[in-house]
């Protein structure tokens, strides 16, 4: 299983995002957790991401969280602004998945 963490400033405002893009991980039978937390919970949750996303308004923690997840060879980036603005699920699901090697 392929574990994706977003994080966000309090945690909530991803909770959409979350659930639709395990919607579409479901839909096309993809073996994916999609989990939400917030900034300051992130070193609780660190073991279980496979790949970290963060929200558009937390994106000047990127160097914090790449040195970070760098460590234990997690990718991080940041979600395209305009596939969060418009919670595209299927387009941020994309986004991580991408982020693996294959």
């Amino acid at each position: 299983m392929l574990n994706i963490m977003l994080v966000c400033s309090a945690g909530m405002s991803t909770s959409l995002l979350v659930s639709k893009m395990n919607k579409v991980a479901k839909e096309k039978e993809l073996d994916v957790k999609v989990f939400a937390v917030a900034e300051a919970d992130v070193k609780n949750n660190v073991d279980k991401a496979d790949i970290m996303l963060l929200g558009p308004q937390v994106r000047y923690l990127l160097p914090k969280m790449k040195e970070m997840m760098n460590k234990k060879g997690v990718p991080v980036d940041v979600v395209n602004t305009v596939y969060y603005g418009t919670m595209n699920g299927e387009k941020v699901l994309e986004q991580a998945l991408s982020m693996v090697e294959n």
